[in-house]
């Protein structure tokens, strides 16, 4: 295990309290001793975050922190931000704000052409990330679980970028032709990311990674004499370089070597597969699969790109048939050796499942499309990682959960399962009740009305979608302030109504797997599950103790189970949450704690929200300038759009709400103006 020299500081009013000292501690020499799996069984509250930096702090090591979704990646991407502000904090998520992979549904042969919508600020921090891997020791990547999925290999990333440095000798022709190369575009008039301009004796650059561009000085003789960072908006000069490199606009970059032995090995085999096609007689899936693999040949050796190229990126990066993909993690690897990086796997009951099911996924449905003639088998190798594959690449790993699955546990033996029960703000896990399913609405609607009354919230959990529409529904009859949430409602809407939840707007909120929405609300004292006997996925032990824990960053948490029978998962979970209580009140009284209710800071995504706010509202200014008429509709759409997407991901929800409101009118004039025709 390699250790580096200090470069990583925590920087924060917090101190270790509660169990934070003994964690931190205990995880260290975990690693230390080269225990290559272990566990932090940190309950809700107990300052998990704070504790993983610390222990980063105390081993100087980069690390990747892994995270089940985007809402808590941000989450933790803002917290580590904060606790370690010196040092490079990056962002990896999938880019895409819509998805909707290609398909072919055999038996209404239906086929559904790749739709997407990448989202540039998140482009922007994910190379931003891979550049820091490159050029840093002192990183810390949170992802999410998408990372393990193929962004091309970090040689040659690597390889093709342009090194800049005073006194060396270089041309203007050298310069583009290498940003050319590395997918760079020259723009004199409109100077954004991934573009260069050229004037006079100048060369200006603006990587997609960076918020600042690069000038470049050459004299007569082709000598640099100058490189200087500048604010491109300004054009105020910010520092004076030495030295600088440029890196590619993109992760998936090819040499014309490159371009040229993929389409040879691309065409062979064509050549191989449609003699299998016409010796099976699928006559139409020959026709079909000829047809769509020239046509991209042709477009890739014209422009060096096609629509769907990911499903070539076997040949483009030279790989053998079923060899795995490079991911993120191989940028880790290529730095800093298989040893010298940490990894830590946040919900690991909820992300060690997701990424041993993301490989069956992908490939069920790229199998269909090459079984049907619109894919080569090739298109299988563009593909997440295997698990097993996942593990070769696993350093010293640090599971946290509150509830640690199966997987884990095996993994880790006894002496590795680091506890973190006791809270530094000395709340002790809500008491839990089991109250008769007679009367429980009547029972549960006196209990909100309390709560409501203390400016507290309340979550329901109920079995179905239709359970929790109605009885938010009913709720709104009984002047509570109620709203549904469940799979049918999309992410913009999703985060709007958590974030009134949270301001006071709604009261109750009734869903049927709140889990996964990420919900830290130190306003929640009450959490009621209905049926809480009905065993199975969503009542067993680990879902009754995870979705107990959202009551326990209240001082007035309390969980009501409604049930008539006492289930295996319920004594089990009972047991377990009544351990840990036992323990916390004892810590309390033995050093006079006094509880008190979490208040947690807002952490906000600062790279997205420089430019979320300026860029939504400065639209919405300019478009009540502008005479919207048909002609110019669906352009004004589609910009509305791109920035309500922009102010979701920055956590802007008011500007968010008041974009989508824009939109929708913007819709409905669209339609009408349809009608007409």
């Amino acid at each position: 295990m390699i250790i580096y020299a200090d470069m990583f500081k925590v920087i924060s009013d917090f101190k270790p309290s509660g169990d934070q000292p003994s964690a931190i501690v205990k995880l260290t020499q975990n690693i230390k001793k080269n225990v290559l799996n272990q566990i932090l069984l940190g309950v809700t509250g107990s300052g998990k975050t704070f504790t993983i930096a610390k222990v980063i702090e105390k081993l100087n090591m980069p690390a990747i922190i892994m995270s089940p979704n985007k809402v808590l990646a941000a989450q933790l991407y803002g917290e580590f931000k904060s606790f370690l502000p010196k040092n490079a904090v990056e962002y990896f998520i999938s880019y895409y704000d819509y998805y909707q992979p290609e398909a072919y549904i055999p038996q209404t042969d239906t086929y559904i052409e790749k739709d997407a919508s990448i989202n540039e600020q998140i482009d922007k921090l994910r190379l931003k990330a891979t550049t820091s891997l490159l050029r840093r020791k002192d990183v810390v990547v949170v992802a999410s679980v998408s990372c393990i999925y193929n962004i091309g290999s970090p040689e040659s990333f690597a390889n093709l970028h342009l090194p800049l440095e005073k006194g060396t000798e270089i041309s203007r022709t050298e310069i583009t032709k290498k940003l050319v190369s590395i997918q760079y575009e020259r723009n004199e008039v409109n100077f954004g990311k991934s573009n260069f301009r050229m004037r006079a004796n100048k060369i200006d650059i603006l990587p997609p990674y960076q918020d600042y561009a690069i000038r470049v000085e050459i004299s007569p003789l082709n000598v640099i004499t100058s490189l200087q960072e500048f604010n491109p908006l300004t054009g105020e000069v910010v520092s004076n370089l030495d030295r600088v490199a440029i890196y590619p606009s993109k992760h998936f970059v090819s040499t014309e070597t490159d371009i040229e032995r993929a389409i040879e090995n691309i065409e062979a085999e064509l050549t191989e597969t449609l003699k299998k096609l016409k010796a099976e007689n699928k006559l139409l899936e020959y026709q079909r699969l000829q047809q769509r693999t020239k046509y991209d040949v042709e477009m890739i050796r014209k422009i060096g790109y096609c629509s769907g190229i990911e499903n070539y990126s076997r040949h483009l990066s030279g790989r053998k048939a079923g060899q795995r993909p490079k991911c993120l993690l191989d940028y880790f690897i290529s730095q800093f050796g298989s040893d010298g990086f940490l990894m830590f796997i946040d919900e690991s009951h909820v992300s060690v499942p997701q990424i041993r099911g993301m490989y069956e996924g992908d490939r069920s449905r790229k199998q269909t499309l090459i079984d049907f003639g619109f894919r080569m088998p090739s298109a299988l190798d563009n593909r997440p990682l295997k698990f097993s594959e996942f593990e070769k690449l696993m350093p010293c790993t640090t599971f946290l959960s509150a509830t640690p699955g199966v997987y884990e546990i095996k993994k880790s033996d006894k002496k590795s399962v680091v506890e973190q029960i006791i809270r530094p703000t000395g709340l002790v896990d809500p008491p839990v009740s089991i109250h008769p399913t007679k009367n429980q609405i009547k029972h549960l609607i006196g209990k909100i009305k309390e709560k409501s009354k203390k400016g507290e919230r309340c979550l329901v959990l109920s079995l179905t979608k239709k359970t929790a529409e109605d009885l938010a529904s009913y709720f709104q009859t009984q002047k509570i302030k109620s709203q549904y949430l469940h799979s049918d409602i999309d992410t913009l809407q999703r985060i709007e109504i958590l974030n009134n939840l949270k301001k006071g707007k709604i009261d109750v909120l009734v869903g049927i797997n709140l889990l996964r929405e990420g919900l830290d609300l130190p306003q929640v004292s009450l959490v009621a599950i209905l049926e809480a006997d009905n065993e199975g996925f969503l009542r067993s032990e680990t879902t009754l103790v995870q979705i107990s824990g959202r009551a326990a960053r209240n001082v007035n948490g309390e969980v009501i189970l409604y049930a008539d029978k006492v289930t295996r998962s319920m004594k089990n979970a009972l047991a377990e949450m009544s351990r840990r209580r036992k323990k916390q009140i004892a810590y309390n009284k033995k050093h006079k704690i006094t509880p008190k209710s979490i208040e947690k800071a807002e952490h906000k995504l600062e790279e997205f929200e420089k430019t979320a706010k300026k860029q939504g509202v400065g639209l919405l200014s300019e478009l009540s300038k502008k005479s919207i008429r048909a002609h110019n509709l669906p352009s004004i759409i589609a910009q509305v759009e791109r920035q309500m997407k922009t102010a979701a991901e920055s956590l802007d929800f008011e500007l968010a709400a008041e974009l989508r409101n824009y939109l929708l009118e913007l819709q409905q004039m669209s339609l009408k103006n349809k009608s007409k025709k």
